[in-house]
């Protein structure tokens, strides 16, 4: 198996293809797999499973929608199931903090009888850049039901980090690395540092959370969604992940990135840039 790739569930994913580029800057196989890959790997179709993580030897797990869904843990033991019996060795699992569902995937991973990492993220800086938040931040507004909750996001290039950590460093096995940012911050801050560095204008509004799903209802999100939504924005953004955590520091021996630091790098890449709308100060 030691010449075996390196499996990724979810390789078009936001910490998925950081994690296989990484990788293969180091030289290593990968096999990156998705609902759009040959062979394919669709979480819903188990059929599709075994084509795909035949004769790998680890694999990184990020699991879709997210772990805090219902159907996720049964998802997660049956896929552990399946990877002792191919004879994997090793499972980096993404999941999230503060999350109970994802808390018992975790625990059908800890007890596999295989080695594991377990990489516990605050919620990704990159949404506001590459996901459901960039829409409203080039409009000008981002409407969310999130008051003045903290969270320290966290920048998804220190999660692919830790996670290539966790698959290519033995010494590193069967722990759980928790990872966020190194400060806590409201929406509405995280907005106002945008709008600073962008140069035109950016507002944060608070909306009721039933306004906020029956939205994106609308525009058509599938429920098991909108029931994630719900769930993140009634039960686990109330504070409890508020307090930055030191994973990124015990993997990789270094700082967990500031957002500031990402809002610069997002900028220079020019993925806010709005054609006609930059205001030169």
């Amino acid at each position: 198996m030691k010449d075996s790739p390196i499996l990724i569930v979810g390789k078009n994913a936001k910490t998925g293809w950081r994690v296989e580029q990484r990788l293969k800057e180091m030289g290593l196989d990968t096999r990156g797999v998705s609902r759009s890959t040959s062979p394919a790997f669709d979480w819903e179709d188990q059929d599709t499973w075994r084509a795909a993580m035949e004769n790998t030897r680890s694999a990184y797990i990020t699991f879709h929608p997210d772990l805090a869904i219902p159907a996720a843990e049964q998802a997660i033991r049956d896929f552990v199931a399946l990877a002792v019996e191919l004879g994997l060795e090793h499972l980096v699992l993404l999941s999230g903090r503060g999350e109970d569902g994802a808390r018992r995937a975790e625990i059908a991973l800890q007890e596999c009888g295989l080695d594991w990492n377990i990489v516990r993220a605050n919620w990704f800086m990159q949404n506001f850049s590459e996901s459901f938040m960039v829409e409203g931040i080039l409009g000008g507004e981002l409407r969310l039901p999130a008051g003045d909750t903290v969270e320290p996001f966290v920048d998804v290039d220190d999660i692919a980090d830790v996670a290539v950590a966790a698959l290519t460093r033995p010494e590193l096995r069967n722990r759980v690395f928790e990872v966020s940012g190194p400060r806590a911050m409201t929406f509405a801050q995280c907005v106002a540092a945008i709008s600073k560095a962008t140069g035109y204008p950016v507002k944060y509004t608070q909306v009721p959370v039933e306004r906020f799903i029956d939205g994106m209802r609308d525009e058509g999100a599938p429920e098991p969604l909108l029931w994630l939504m719900h769930e993140l924005f009634t039960v686990v953004f109330d504070g409890r992940n508020a307090i930055p955590v030191s994973g990124v520091q015990e993997a990789l021996g270094r700082p967990a990135t500031d957002f500031d630091a990402y809002v610069a790098r997002v900028v220079k890449s020019g993925a806010w840039d709005r054609q006609g709308l930059r205001e030169i100060s």
